[in-house]
């Protein structure tokens, strides 16, 4: 089959063919020029300056830049405070963080038998559809060895059994 009846039956031009074919070679990118307004090395450290002082340590880009723009001084937008801070490697939280300890978790060793034990429900399928047992059964953690069971038709608390 030729490619004018390929290029017919698939509904595509022959000219998109031929292009998917032989791509053109990707054009390289020039440079983007830096803005006229772009803030200079000397004023972007000053910014940051100014944001790491300590009445601004804690606050997002936002409160300072409307705290100076309340008091009269726009140095840029807060997208741009965000990009220095983000430069410098402060774009994470401002505010002073709690650091909790890590929480241990809780372990029960065993160096005997009987001074550990464990506890199990399992529900077991009964002699008809939506009747089910509960076996419990107590485990001994150091032998590993069950010390106690018992099969019942209902779960209950320890405290209403008679």
């Amino acid at each position: 089959m030729g490619i004018v009846t390929a290029c017919r039956l698939a509904g595509r031009s022959r000219a998109t063919h031929h292009r998917f074919l032989r791509p053109a070679a990707p054009k390289p990118r020039k440079p983007r020029p830096a803005p006229a307004s772009a803030l200079s090395p000397l004023e972007r450290a000053e910014l940051l300056a100014l944001m790491n002082t300590a009445r601004y340590a804690e606050l997002p880009p936002a409160q300072i830049w409307a705290r100076e723009l309340d008091e009269g001084r726009y140095h840029c937008s807060i997208r741009t405070m965000y990009r220095i801070l983000q430069a410098a490697g402060q774009s994470g939280e401002r505010r002073r963080q709690a650091l909790h300890p890590a929480r241990k978790v809780p372990e029960l060793v065993a160096t005997g038998p009987s001074q550990v034990f464990t506890w199990d429900i399992t529900k077991l399928p009964g002699p008809a559809k939506g009747i089910w047992y509960h076996a419990y059964v107590i485990i001994d953690i150091f032998s590993r060895y069950i010390v106690g069971h018992t099969v019942e038709l209902v779960e209950q608390p320890s405290a209403q059994r008679s």
